[in-house]
């Protein structure tokens, strides 16, 4: 049985984290921490690199951390900056499919009892993974789902792996969007903070958006955050919309839940305040955490 939080609608979880609140967002600041290589699905839109300093967009990352690099990250960037609120996991890949994220959220969450956890996942293995996701120390959650309808989510998603086998098509479409949308359902009722990121991709799911933000709105989720498409890989022909178009489209969900409206668009190892993250320091910071490392071992 999956255990259930007493947080739900946990005022204080949301004003402190920045990535929930609009005016936390100036007032505290987050780390992602980039542990999860590994994705069970490919997304139409997505590159995941690693190594590359010089861009700053989702499945970004300078390295992969391990989990005791993750940790010596945490405790030098919250020794030197006590706006830290947030310890989050974003990828490169999909959090849930490495394990190494429950790993360093059990660590993080003994150490740091105080910071806010949170995950970020494409739902896929949202139920499957959802005891270990409490048991860890997490209580808030971004999922992404960019498509009501299998129909919808055929032409987003190339393949999706699930149990060892790889599936395709419409296959892969009815598998993820049934699952998403369970894990959604499931992730609500025992408790979590739940945030849900629709990527705006037009001509693709721009008339689905709305039936989106209806569906997760009746089941509960506290926001939506509407991201413009970053045109790259198969969509690299398309056009990103435009401020005004995702603002229309806000406004269109908002009358189904509350819009996000302050998202930075993150790398998988961005910290500090959004907008103004550090990440061109990583590397002396990586040096440091290395040499850390050596001292602790040798």
């Amino acid at each position: 049985m999956i255990p259930r939080l007493t947080i739900r609608k946990g005022k204080s979880i949301i004003e402190s984290h920045p990535c929930f609140s609009k005016e936390a967002h100036h007032r505290f600041g987050r780390i992602h921490l980039p542990i999860a290589p590994a994705c069970n699905i490919q997304c139409k839109y997505c590159i995941r690199k690693y190594d590359c300093a010089n861009e700053s967009r989702p499945g970004v990352t300078s390295k992969v951390f391990s989990v005791q690099e993750a940790l010596e990250r945490v405790r030098l960037l919250v020794e030197r900056n006590a706006r830290i609120s947030v310890i989050g996991i974003a990828g490169p890949g999909d959090p849930l499919a490495n394990n190494a994220t429950f790993e360093v959220l059990k660590a993080v969450n003994k150490e740091f009892p105080e910071l806010i956890l949170c995950v970020s996942t494409n739902g896929l293995l949202l139920t499957d993974r959802l005891e270990d996701i409490i048991k860890s120390g997490t209580k808030s959650l971004t999922v992404t789902i960019n498509a009501a309808t299998p129909e919808t989510a055929e032409k987003i998603y190339s393949w999706v792996f699930y149990h060892g086998r790889q599936y395709l098509g419409m296959d892969a479409a009815e598998l993820l969007v049934r699952n998403q949308w369970r894990g959604l359902g499931n992730a609500i009722d025992a408790g979590l903070i739940v945030k849900v990121n629709s990527v705006l991709i037009p001509g693709i799911n721009d008339n689905e958006l709305p039936l989106i933000a209806q569906l997760a709105g009746k089941k509960g989720a506290d926001l939506m955050n509407i991201l413009p498409l970053i045109p790259q890989a198969e969509f690299g022909r398309l056009q990103r919309p435009s401020r005004e178009e995702v603002s229309r489209m806000r406004e269109d969900c908002k009358p189904h839940m509350p819009q996000m409206t302050h998202c930075k668009q993150c790398r998988a190892d961005a910290f500090g305040i959004l907008g103004e993250d550090k990440d061109m320091e990583l590397e002396a910071l990586n040096a440091k955490i290395g040499e850390d490392y050596c001292e602790m071992i040798n």
